[in-house]
Order: structure tokens, then C-alpha cells, then sequence
């Protein structure tokens, strides 16, 4: 952690200082907002968390109920989400709070009493070691938590405004010269009192409580982004509609802390047997745990009264699953009664489909605004986090002048895709999970499916398209392990200045700024002959850098650009003398070097060879999202140009 920057800190070092519109933020909801947030759910408070990144910019975000969220309904934090975690400053704090996954039992029925069960499996839940980081267990009141944290501690210093109720929104049509108004989107917000409890997750998404007042007011925003749930009146304002349907089967959920003879009730299992079936979810502090139960077969017209399932029956129906095993149910904190849902939105900003390309959206829709699944999978925060961390960034870098506002139109190109395939996903497992072993073609079919596909689930299966932020996989080949489009695997290298052994993408923050990582050839000289040098004076020099054409003139490159490079050679042969300077930039007020900026190889674990690197040297250029844009060789310096010069404006 940096933080002597601006001066000696004595405080805590996670407060950063307050900057742009953070020094005299108004406690008064505006009349006028650069974006106005609608929800603070997952994707609601990434998004606000990223935005209070940047200073220059006026977020707010409106939340109906009259305080934070008390009990929330999503709990499964997938390895990709803690990654993000770590971007945002509270990686360690979360997960030493955390029930941590590290396998999944499976029960069938007993071949020899099929009233009964036993355990036919233990599978691992990461069998490749495809993060550093855990599969985790935790409230989601407690992530919107640490997320509101971020954002208050940035130097925007946004906090939520409570007890506001989104009642619906106008955009403004352009004039007769084409042109709009600066705000063109007007929000009008209704005054609401009381707290709700309920978090809205993807298909049981409860009722807030709190009556309206009827005091209105309206707000006059240049963007707006709903993250208002599963019922979202944001995406009934842009007239997007919502595509699937019900799957007509029903589980009850359940908080629980009981006693049990059940010997696995602290593991993650599926649970299959003659009477139905259970995912069992050990949650956070050593007793709580979460039960899906099987409710069975839902009737067309049954018109949910399903719903209406009372929580003693649901315990019943867990006591029958689980025999001979009994539970003694002591205290239920949380329950609910839903039907499985699989639906996504047929766009998530407001520019109807046959209009894409033609205009500015100036509205987005995220997390279950726009896609509805079941919560068996774990999917429904992890992947509205992603949506709110994609969509933050960039209207970032528009509203301050970094790219132009076409990079908003990559937000449904790139979310909508990763949408579709989780419905997929989820609606295979959720059939798989519903099916006694019996009716399978294979009885293994769920614990294989599991293994199989434990990367979709994670977090790492999403890669996306070539577009103005993602290039070409020309060059792949010179950096196998860090695939165009897929999210950067941090590696184990040494940091230089003091030898400390690290993750180089732990480095990487939240903070807007893109990274260029530098994989060094095996050189060590400054001289002309080592193609690291020659890449970097470039770099630093050169009129067509990126540092010349994409940083304000008397700006510092390391607020837009995170320049970093790798050595081949163990941190005892780079000597900090002999490292080009635009790896130990100036930084804060007294022009500081950054000494953390330069690498080299952790003799035990070797990026270049882990990683696949070029041992002729290689850049990786990552979003600041984590996603790896491009790969070039360090030749390749008109095509890094070039593709910055797509990606953002000249300054």
C-alpha cells in the first residue's frame, strides 16, 4: 500500500484525500449530476465505488430504503469477485471474515436403501488453481458494506442518498440542429421513509418496506445506471424488455442455525435423494448455513401460490431429503419460496437494437435489471459486480475526457453476451440439480458437470470481443497465459527496490488508470542494443507515445498510465540505476519516485515461464477493468499507438 504521496500520513492510510468534487461535496441531492445511480446493489455500488475514483466527475446514488441493507439474499463470492475485491482494497479484510469453499460433497441415494443417503463424492472446488484467491461465502450486506467504504474513503467521497424512490425518467430528444441539452436525462424521484430489508436477488426479489410521502423532485442527469433489481421500473423506462421464462420449479431457501447429525453440514454438497434435493451452503462465523430445498414440479397455473410454502413445511421437506440424518432447526434469520427464472434483457442501455451505432446511450441497466437466473449457481452478484465495475470505468474516462462517448456503447456489446452465457449455464445446472440421479444418463453427470465447467462459475470464462478496447490476437502467442479478452492472471513475481515477493496484479487498484506491463527481453543494459530500452525511450519520448498523445499537457502520465516491466533475471541482478525512468516515474506534489513499479522473475516461480512469455519480450496492455486488451511485441511500437489511439482521446 502507497500512501505517503501527498506528505506523512498518520491515519488511516485507506482515507485517501478528498479532491474535484469530494472537497465540498453537498449533503443535498443536486439538481444536476454528471451520473445519478439508481440502487445500491452489487452492481449499484461498484459502479459508485469506481466513479468516486474520479474527482472530476458528480455521481450520486438514490436507494429507497432509509439506510444501509441489513440481510442480504446473495452470499457466494466466486474467486473473479474477490480479485475484484483486491482492485478495490479489501481482499484480506473480506476473507478473513469469510467461510471459505474449498470443496463440494456429493449425496445420492444408497444403492442398498434408496430411502436413505450417502456420500458418492468429494470433488475440489478449484482443481487447476485458476486464482490465487478463494471461493467464498459471505452476506452480501457485508460486500455493499466494504464497496460504500471505498467509495466514502475516494476522492469523490460518495455516499449513498437514502430514501429516495425512482419513480421514472425522460430523455431528451435532440434539437433541430442535432444538438441536446448537457443533462439530457430528467429523473424524477419520490421521497420514501422506512428501511427494507430485502437485497432483490436474481429471482426471489422481495419488497422493500417504507411508504412514499409524495414529495417529488426531479434530477436532471447527463447518465443515468439502474441497478434497481429483478423488478427494475429503470429498465421499464427505456422500454427494454425482458426475454424468458419460468422453469415451474420451486425451492424453498433458508438461513438456518440448527443441530444436526448430518455429518457434512459445515461442506458444500448436493444433496440427491428419493424425496428431493438440497444445496447445502455453509455460510460465514463457524454456525449458520443456507439450505435450498426442493419443492418439486410447479402447475402452470399455479399463479404462485407455491409462495405461499411456510417454513415449517420447507423444514419437513429438508427432514425427508436428508434421512436417516435429521436437523433440529433452532433459529431461521432469513427464508424465502421462489420459482426458478431464467431471463436477459434484450438490451441493457436505452438505444433500441436497430438504432445501435446511431447514437449516445445515455442509460444502462445492470445486475438483475437485466438478467434474472437462480441463485443455485452462485452467479447473481458475482456477475452484477462485473457489470457495475465495466460500466463505472468507462462512463469515467467519457465524463472526463480520457475517451470518446462511443466507448459506452461497448457496455451491451461486451455485458449483454456474458448474460446469455450465464443463462445458459445456469439453466443446465439447475436441471441437473433437480434431476434424481436415477434419471440421468449417467449418475454421475452432476459432480462431472461441476468439475467440468468450474471456470464458468469462478469467474474466468468471460472473454471478450475485438472491439476499440480490445485488440487483435494477432501476437497471442508471445504471451499464451494472458489471452486477449480474458480477465490478467496475476503471477508471482519479486518486486526490485526491496526483494518482497508479490503478485503483480495486485498492484493494480481501481483507480481508472490503464496498465502497461513490459516483459523485458533477457537484457539488462540501457543501451540501444536491448529492445526493453528501445521500447521505453520510445515510450517516454517518442511525439506518437501514448504518454504524449493521451496525458494533458503538463499532467503526469502515471495518473492515466500504469507503466510497469518484468525482468527475466532474479531482483539481485536489476540494478534501480540502470532501469529506464519511465519505469520509476515522479508521483504527488514533491515529485516522489515510484519505486514499485519494476519487477523480476520469483526464482520459484517463473512468470515467463508460467505465463508463457516470450523470452524476446512482450507488452501487455490491461484494462482498468483487469482484462487484457493486447499483446505486442516490444517491436511493435506504431501498433500500441495505434491501438491507444483508438481507445482513447488525444489530450
Amino acid at each position: 500500500m502507497q500512501f505517503h504521496h501527498y506528505g506523512y500520513v498518520s491515519g488511516d492510510p485507506r482515507i485517501q484525500p478528498a479532491a474535484g468534487v469530494g472537497l465540498d461535496r453537498p449533503e443535498e441531492l443536486p439538481d444536476e449530476v454528471d451520473v445519478l445511480i439508481v440502487g445500491s446493489g452489487p452492481a449499484g455500488m461498484v459502479a459508485a465505488a469506481q466513479l468516486a475514483q474520479f474527482p472530476g466527475v458528480t455521481a450520486r446514488l438514490v436507494e429507497r430504503r432509509g439506510g444501509r441493507l441489513e440481510i442480504g439474499q446473495a452470499d457466494g463470492i466466486q474467486a473473479r469477485s474477490v480479485e475484484t475485491f483486491q482492485a478495490f482494497g479489501f481482499a484480506e479484510r473480506i476473507i478473513a471474515e469469510a467461510y471459505r469453499i474449498t470443496e463440494m460433497a456429493f449425496w445420492k441415494p444408497d444403492p442398498e436403501n434408496h430411502a436413505n443417503i450417502r456420500r458418492a463424492a468429494v470433488t475440489p472446488d478449484d482443481p487447476t488453481g485458476i486464482s490465487e484467491f478463494p471461493h467464498l461465502i459471505v452476506n452480501q450486506a457485508r460486500v455493499l458494506d466494504y464497496f460504500a467504504e471505498y467509495a466514502r474513503n475516494s476522492p469523490g467521497r460518495l455516499v449513498p442518498d437514502y430514501g429516495w424512490e425512482f419513480v421514472g425518467l425522460e430523455v431528451a430528444q435532440p434539437g433541430a440542429g442535432g444538438e441536446l441539452p448537457e443533462h439530457p436525462v430528467t429523473v424524477t424521484l419520490e421521497r420514501a421513509t422506512g428501511v427494507g430489508v430485502g437485497a432483490g436477488d436474481a429471482s426471489h426479489a422481495a419488497p422493500l418496506d417504507g411508504e412514499l410521502t409524495g414529495e417529488r423532485r426531479t434530477v436532471r442527469a447527463k447518465y443515468v445506471v439502474g441497478a434497481d433489481g429483478a423488478r427494475s421500473r429503470v429498465r421499464e423506462s427505456i422500454g427494454a424488455q425482458h426475454v424468458g421464462a419460468q422453469s415451474f420449479h420451486a425451492w424453498g431457501v433458508m438461513d438456518t442455525l440448527a443441530v444436526t447429525d448430518f455429518p457434512d453440514i459445515r461442506t458444500k454438497c448436493s444433496i440427491q435423494s428419493e424425496a428431493g434435493n438440497i444445496l447445502l451452503i455453509p455460510r460465514e462465523g463457524g454456525q449458520l448455513f443456507r439450505m435450498y430445498v426442493d419443492l418439486g414440479e410447479v402447475p402452470e397455473d399455479d399463479h404462485g401460490a407455491v409462495r405461499r410454502t411456510t417454513l415449517d413445511q420447507v423444514i419437513a421437506k429438508a427432514n425427508d431429503i436428508l434421512h436417516p440424518y435429521s436437523l433440529d432447526v433452532r433459529d431461521v434469520p432469513w427464508h424465502s419460496v421462489y420459482e426458478v427464472g431464467h431471463r436477459v434483457t434484450d438490451r441493457f442501455d436505452d438505444v433500441p437494437i436497430e438504432e445501435q451505432g446511431t447514437r449516445t446511450p445515455r442509460v444502462f441497466i445492470t445486475g438483475d435489471a437485466c438478467h434474472t437466473h437462480s441463485a443455485k449457481a452462485g452467479q447473481g452478484m458475482n456477475v452484477s459486480m462485473q457489470d457495475g465495475w465495466n460500466i463505472g470505468w468507462k462512463l469515467g474516462h467519457v465524463l472526463d475526457g480520457r475517451a470518446d462517448s462511443s466507448l459506452l456503447e461497448t457496455y451491451h456489446s461486451e455485458r449483454h453476451v456474458v448474460a446469455a452465457e450465464l443463462i445458459a449455464f445456469d439453466r443446465e445446472w439447475s436441471r441437473l440439480m433437480a434431476t434424481k440421479p436415477e434419471d440421468l444418463g449417467d449418475p454421475a453427470e452432476l459432480e462431472e458437470f461441476y468439475v467440468r465447467t468450474f471456470e464458468f462459475p469462478a469467474g474466468f470464462m468471460t472473454q471478450y470481443e475485438p472491439s476499440m478496447i480490445i485488440g487483435s490476437q494477432q501476437h497471442q502467442g508471445l504471451a499464451t497465459g494472458f489471452p486477449v479478452g480474458k480477465r490478467f492472471k496475476s503471477a508471482a513475481v519479486e518486486r526490485v527496490c526491496d526483494g518482497n515477493p508479490v503478485h503483480l496484479g495486485h498492484h493494480h487498484r481501481a483507480d481508472g488508470r490503464w496498465r502497461i506491463y513490459a516483459f523485458a527481453d533477457a537484457g539488462l543494459s540501457r543501451a540501444d542494443d536491448s529492445a526493453l530500452a528501445s521500447w521505453a525511450g520510445w515510450l517516454a519520448e517518442a511525439s506518437d507515445s501514448p504518454l504524449a498523445a493521451h496525458v494533458p499537457d503538463g499532467g503526469n502520465f502515471d495518473d492515466v498510465f500504469d507503466v510497469k516491466v518484468v525482468y527475466q533475471q532474479p531482483h539481485t541482478e536489476v540494478d534501480l540505476g540502470r532501469v529506464p525512468r519511465v519505469f520509476l516515474p515522479a508521483t504527488g506534489p514533491f515529485g516522489l519516485t515510484d519505486y514499485e513499479k519494476v519487477y523480476a522473475t520469483d526464482p520459484a516461480h517463473d512468470v515467463f515461464e508460467e505465463r508463457g512469455l516470450s523470452r524476446d519480450g512482450v507488452v501487455v496492455v490491461v484494462r482498468p477493468d483487469h482484462y487484457v486488451a493486447q499483446v505486442l511485441p516490444l517491436s511493435a511500437t506504431d501498433e500500441l499507438a495505434e491501438f491507444f489511439r483508438g481507445a482513447l482521446l488525444q489530450r
